[in-house]
């Protein structure tokens, strides 16, 4: 009998992770779009992160965020193209990038914080019908951390 393809089967828990983390930017995009926030969905974290840095390098940010190099590299881009952030080379490692909030990206910052303030208390709301979802993520995350899916599979 061949394996199940269903998200309700508990095998696939990372891609019913990724199904969530999609239908929330899928219908986030309106709302952002209401609130006059251009930001990709995505890249939220990443503006938030250099806001509260000042200036940082894609590594610093990285970091912070707890997400690969190339994943913060590849958003870059778009927030550069949308006028939102600057970038320019370390003075003292020309190799290195040093991104910054422009004007624009500030303003950004501050719909997006307008935002979160709102969208705090209605997943809050979900999170009383189903559950609290981001407190189980966040338990599962450190769970894995402390003992990754390996060790458990060989126990």
């Amino acid at each position: 009998m061949p394996a199940s393809t269903d998200l309700d089967d508990i095998t696939f828990l990372g891609r019913l992770s990724e199904a969530l983390s999609d239908r929330i930017e899928e219908q986030t995009r309106p709302l952002f779009d209401e609130a006059g926030i251009t930001v990709p969905v995505r890249s939220c974290s990443l503006l938030t992160a250099l806001g509260a840095a000042g200036e940082a390098s894609a590594a610093d940010l990285a970091r912070t965020l707890r997400q690969s190099h190339q994943l913060v590299v590849q958003k870059c881009p778009a927030l550069l193209r949308l006028g939102l952030i600057t970038q320019h080379a370390d003075p003292a490692d020309a190799r290195r990038k040093i991104f910054r909030l422009t004007d624009a990206g500030r303003d950004q910052l501050a719909r997006i914080d307008a935002y979160s303030a709102r969208i705090s208390e209605v997943y809050r709301d979900l999170f009383e019908e189903v559950g609290d979802v981001h407190g189980a993520i966040l338990k599962a995350l450190n769970a894995l951390d402390a003992r990754p899916l390996a060790e458990r599979f060989n126990e």
